[in-house]
């Protein structure tokens, strides 16, 4: 039996070949079958060929010849092979390939289904006849589409399309989960059949529904066990193991022990108020203060209010009780300054004031007000460059750069893509009762190669949105809002402003509402598909009948 493609010299030495007659002489070989033959005759019958000939040579000889004459690499005989031989030889190879195939087909547990050219059914195996409750005697040589619905046979795609499937989830029944690997059969640059195999996989997947609710409780737990301890490290929040953001979390836990200035530099989304809240739980009391407030999102006008605060009857409109600013809201405490690069020239002396002589005055205040707080400053932009534009007084920066801590962008740090995505996973999919069978590879591929513009902010982002699409457990590469491999779109396209948007009519909604919005767009295409059928439309959509009249009266859907 090989499982390669025999050589005359190996077929003529197989152990098929019962009646090989090995002579050392071409004319005693020539006598033996073709005596008393005349020479022409002779010549016709018979055909000389090197030991290293194929047997698809060997079979095209035999078309023409009786005797085929295997000689070695000196051209000395070693050997005949009459066509009956030849015969024996490809039906015992046959048979033992056969022997090895049912060997196969009897000692899986997979389900396995082989299907011909004309849909007929070659294979059905014990696995198969478990899940799907034919037998074998049954289904053997029948129309596969006698026994199921053609429009839900992958195999048929497989068949009719040449479409290889791999690891597809598929749920048969609504107590059956199953996994599909499919292939076509190619003899001749042709398809002549398909192959499929199923798992069943439910109890992986029950297991994985159980291992989420202890998931979610163990969770719960911790929580509750957290609210006794006397210390907890603040820095545990910041996820990822790569020697950039631990280098940068070591710096910051240095700081931690003084009360210098920090300004904490990083793009967009980095995570700069994260590090500014552990720095402030690490070096603070557990009730001091943490006071943000973002310089780039208040006006001019009411920015020096905001810092300071005012008396009563400072100016028209004001509060009458008077009203505490951020500095003082933070006394004890830390005051983060978001986007200090976006502050207005003339507080920026101001604030420089109150940062050298750690005192103040309210608007309209005669009272001079003594200050205790640390600061920590963070901006995305280019302190240095504004300076040099004259939109950022120096001597602020000196003060405010006492430490500084740079935060690499996700980009510089691919490695923690991994840990920060499946967080953010498991953090919604508590968040919103959803739980996860399987995280793809492709997809992770997908986020390990994207550049991330938004950087942790947009993972965040994207991990939500996977989770709010994976209404069944499955999360697919068509939930991304982006493709890594996708070349075709414009470069030079404008992005659509908001007030484009208002122009089109159209708004951002709630992350409910488009939910909702969503899923009853999912359940009137099920319920239409299945001809109203409110009993199929739960089993298709993997949910019981009370939960779909549920969801149903909740979204007002007749």
């Amino acid at each position: 039996m090989f499982f390669s493609i025999p050589t005359a010299k190996d077929i003529l030495n197989c152990s098929f070949i019962h009646t090989s007659r090995k002579k050392t002489n071409i004319e005693k070989i020539k006598s033996e079958y073709f005596y008393p033959s005349s020479e022409k005759e002779i010549a016709l019958l018979s055909q000389e060929v090197n030991e290293d000939a194929s047997i698809e040579t060997l079979i095209q000889i035999f078309n023409h010849h009786s005797v085929v004459i295997i000689l070695d690499k000196n051209n000395d005989p070693i050997g005949s092979i009459a066509a009956s031989q030849m015969i024996e030889y490809l039906h015992n190879s046959y048979n033992q390939l056969k022997a090895f195939y049912d060997t196969v087909i009897q000692t899986t547990d997979a389900s396995v289904t082989v299907i011909d050219s004309d849909e007929h059914v070659c294979t059905w195996t014990g696995g198969a006849e478990k899940i799907f409750s034919v037998k074998k005697e049954e289904i053997i040589g029948q129309p596969i589409t006698r026994f199921f619905d053609s429009n839900k046979l992958e195999i048929l795609q497989t068949l009719h399309k040449g479409k290889s499937i791999l690891r597809h989830h598929h749920q048969p029944r609504s107590d059956l989960f199953v996994l599909i690997n499919s292939n076509p059969v190619y003899f001749n640059n042709r398809i002549i059949g398909a192959v499929v195999s199923e798992t069943d996989v439910t109890n992986q997947v029950v297991l994985n529904e159980k291992l989420f609710n202890m998931s979610t409780e163990v969770h719960r737990l911790e929580q509750e066990v957290a609210k006794y301890k006397d210390f907890v490290d603040p820095f545990t929040t910041i996820k990822g193991k790569s020697a950039a953001i631990q280098k940068t979390i070591q710096l910051a836990r240095k700081v931690c022990s003084v009360k210098s200035t920090v300004l904490i530099l990083g793009e967009s989304g980095v995570g700069k108020e994260v590090f500014a809240k552990a720095i402030h739980e690490a070096s603070e009391k557990p009730k001091a203060p943490f006071i943000s407030i973002n310089c780039g999102a208040i006006p001019a006008s009411l920015f020096e209010s905001e810092l300071f605060g005012y008396e009563r009857g400072a100016f028209s409109g004001a509060d009458q009780k008077g009203k505490k600013g951020k500095i003082e809201l933070a006394r004890g405490g830390t005051l983060f300054l978001d986007e200090i690069g976006e502050m207005p020239l003339e507080m920026q002396v101001k604030l420089l004031r109150v940062l050298q002589e750690r005192k103040y005055y309210r608007i309209g205040g005669e009272k001079e007000i003594d200050v205790d707080f640390r600061v920590i400053a963070a901006t995305n932009r280019d302190l240095k460059g504004l300076m040099n534009e004259g939109k950022f007084r120096e001597d602020l920066y000196y003060r405010l750069n006492v430490v500084s801590l740079h935060i690499p962008p996700l980009r510089e740090r691919r490695e923690d893509i991994i840990e920060l995505t499946h967080h953010f996973l498991n953090t919604f999919s508590i968040s919103y009762s959803r739980p996860i069978h399987e995280f793809p590879k492709d997809i992770m591929l997908e986020l390990l190669h994207y550049d991330w513009p938004g950087n942790i902010r947009e993972l965040r982002n994207i991990a939500e949105r996977l989770i709010v699409f994976a209404t069944d457990g499955l999360i697919k590469q068509d939930y991304l809002p982006f493709s890594t491999t996708n070349t075709s779109f414009d470069t030079n396209q404008e992005p659509v402003s908001s007030a484009s948007l208002e122009a089109h009519g159209e708004t951002i909604l709630t992350l409910q509402t488009e939910m909702n919005r969503f899923e009853k767009g999912l359940i009137k295409r099920a319920l239409k598909i299945v001809n109203g059928n409110k009993l199929e439309c739960a089993r298709q959509l993997g949910i019981t009948r009370a939960t779909l009249y549920n969801r149903m009266n909740r979204l007002n859907l007749s």
